[in-house]
């Protein structure tokens, strides 16, 4: 059996950290190639010191990390050594899971040189669907989702031909405040929104999850990792987070992906795809009673949703443009700036003052990343 090689580029969050966990499981399968992290070099040392990957690297501070805690992993600095090395042969699988927009060149990298890449970040397909799909069909790279919701879509696509899909149903918990009012969203305080009821996360995610901007983000995302229209694409509240999406076919069949909400399982089918082995995450008991809930989603108290559909439909820089704003307005929102109920209006504000390009190049896109987040800094009510 051949073992896979991987390179798993932010392995010190939560995604990186449950993906190996799912290579420890597969020890006889998987092996880790290289590991990245932005400034968590003390876990970053152990985990290079339990796997002992060929190279490991710091994109922070020059100051975080000494090469002898390394133990004869390589100590690289600079996610362009990253990308110099998952250009290389000796890597086989790369799952891009840094958070936020420095995740794009490094998902680039893996694309432009032909590999497997499973994507937990959002944002590259986000800030460069076109660009990044059109990449992996010169190049033959395969593109896997990670997100629960894409990996649930993308699992219940094998059930049927890409030409008899009707939509994509994308299923939202809804978060900590689900059945709240636009009004009762002014008072949200951080330490409410980061509760989340389902999810264990990172702190943007988080935040993105409470407002909902999560999941328009990932109608950008389905919109180019599975080539529909954005009426080609729904969402629906399901609270208790077991299905995680549906593909809706033309004859009026719905198949969905149904499984307790582990990130590990997703993690493990991009990583086996197409094959299915044991899972560390739990399994159902079907002893027990259960009750599944759906419906629509308030457009009044959450609005970044409908960002979401109109930056899908428009494509083009909007998805850079919306992206930016999304960040730096929720670390304004847990910095105390603005008000939980003004990150939306920000977004809105900067996505609609942009000068908009319906094919941009990627140069265009990061200057465009740039201003935006300028201009959500400098954003006041």
């Amino acid at each position: 059996m051949e073992v896979q090689s991987i390179a798993v580029l932010g392995s010190t969050g939560s995604v990186g950290t449950r993906c190996l966990e799912v290579v420890r499981q597969h020890a006889g399968r998987m092996r880790i190639a290289g590991l990245s992290a932005h400034r968590s070099s003390r876990l970053l040392a152990r985990q290079a010191r339990e796997f002992r990957p060929d190279w490991a690297v710091l994109s922070g501070s020059v100051s975080d990390g000494r090469a002898e805690d390394f133990e004869g992993t390589e100590l690289l600095r600079g996610l362009e050594a990253a990308e110099t090395r998952i250009r290389r042969g000796d890597v086989d699988v790369v799952v891009s899971a840094i958070v936020g927009a420095a995740g794009l060149g490094p998902t680039l990298a893996a694309v432009d040189a032909g590999k497997r890449t499973a994507i937990a970040n959002k944002e590259s397909l986000v800030m460069a669907g076109p660009l990044i799909t059109r990449r992996a069909a010169e190049t033959g790279a395969r593109l896997l989702p990670i997100d629960s919701e894409h990996s649930a879509v993308f699992q219940a696509l094998q059930a049927g031909r890409r030409q008899d899909v009707r939509r994509i149903v994308l299923t939202a918990s809804g978060g900590p405040f689900r059945g709240w009012t636009s009004q009762q969203m002014a008072s949200v305080t951080p330490d409410m929104a980061l509760q989340h009821p389902v999810w264990e996360m990172g702190r943007r995610i988080t935040i993105d999850s409470a407002t909902m901007m999560n999941k328009a983000l990932e109608i950008i995302e389905a919109r180019w990792l599975f080539d529909v229209s954005a009426d080609q694409i729904a969402v629906v509240v399901h609270p208790e987070s077991w299905v995680h999406s549906f593909v809706e076919y033309t004859d009026g069949s719905v198949i969905a992906q149904m499984s307790p909400p582990d990130m590990r399982l997703p993690i493990q089918y991009a990583l086996t795809f197409p094959e299915r082995h044991e899972c560390p995450c739990p399994d159902t008991d079907w002893q027990q009673p259960m009750t599944l809930q759906f419906e629509p989603p308030d457009p009044v108290a959450f609005p970044a949703l409908q960002l979401g559909f109109e930056a899908a439909e428009r494509g083009g820089t909007c998805g850079a443009v919306l992206n930016a704003a999304d960040e730096i307005a929720v670390a304004r929102f847990l910095e105390g700036e603005i008000r939980f109920d003004q990150i939306a209006p920000l977004c809105k504000d900067v996505l609609h003052h942009h000068d908009y390009e319906a094919h941009p190049t990627l140069e265009t896109l990061l200057n465009l990343d740039a201003w935006a987040r300028k201009e959500a800094r400098n954003w006041t009510s």
